[in-house]
């Protein structure tokens, strides 16, 4: 205020359509208002809700035989979801994977996309929370489905960061590459996750936050662990790209540090 014109307004409440409550205890962060706000502008105000995202075992593809439906509707839901996916990193592979489907959508398409918005209205509550006093140690975790994708037989790559609690720093991308089997696409995973801890350790460290020790990367594939860890899978992994492998020196430098988590946690 000595150098600039400024005016307190006191704790942040809302920001570009994000609520935010802070207390003693720590930080949420929400879009409450801004989901409610898609269901009047879709007409479904009425809709019932549901619990998951998206069906089990679902799964789509460009054409599927079903009449094309208004492209410029389609892409104005997908790109609330998009949007919501700020704070709602629940629905982040749902979004991602209705994006695709952006010119000339189906019926299919149009009926899932509007079962995502209903599930969101079922989790209005859910954000992000931030606590206070919690160990400020980086930790990602990593997966992958594999050949997801109907039209190219291409798998899709997870991965979320916490830094202590809460997670700031997660994507759900369709991989470059086609996997010929469940450990070379988590493998895959594994190594884009690796690329994100380096760059986050790197922007942590000007922080002045960053901690000698290993970033801790769980995978729940454990040949993908051992063809992280042992050299001795080379010959299995030719196939593979080498821009992959870099994840090796990654955890011979002590970068991170690749570990078991069985899919159910």
């Amino acid at each position: 205020m000595q150098k600039y014109e400024m005016t307190d307004l006191g704790l942040l409440h809302h920001f570009l359509g994000m609520g935010v409550l802070q207390t003693d205890k720590g930080v949420f962060i929400h879009q409450s208002k801004y989901a409610k706000s898609l269901f009047v502008k879709f007409g479904l105000e009425d809709c019932k809700s549901i619990t998951i995202p998206l069906p089990t075992g679902e799964k789509l593809k460009k054409i599927d035989g079903s009449q094309l439906v208004d492209e410029g509707l389609f892409r104005k839901i997908v790109g609330s979801l998009l949007y919501l996916t700020a704070t709602r990193l629940d629905i982040m592979f749902a979004a991602s994977l209705l994006s695709r489907f952006m010119h000339s959508p189906t019926k299919k398409h149009m009926g899932i996309a509007k079962r995502v918005l209903r599930y969101v209205q079922g989790t209005l509550s859910y954000g992000i929370k931030f606590t206070r006093d919690k160990n400020a140690v980086l930790i990602d975790f990593c997966d992958s489905d594999w050949a997801g994708s109907e039209d190219d037989s291409r798998s899709t790559s997870g991965y979320a960061f916490s830094f202590g609690s809460g997670i700031f720093s997660w994507a759900s991308v369709k991989q470059n590459t086609v996997a010929l089997s469940t450990a070379e696409a988590e493998y895959v995973s594994a190594a884009e996750a690796t690329t994100q801890a380096i760059w986050l350790r790197f922007l942590l460290d000007d922080f002045g936050e960053m901690r000698p020790d290993a970033t801790p990367l769980f995978c729940d594939n454990m040949s993908a662990i051992s063809m992280v860890k042992n050299p001795v899978f080379h010959q299995k992994t030719r196939h593979i790209n080498r821009r992959y492998h870099f994840i090796r020196e990654a955890l011979q430098e002590g970068v991170i540090d690749i570990k078991f988590c069985r899919s159910e946690e």
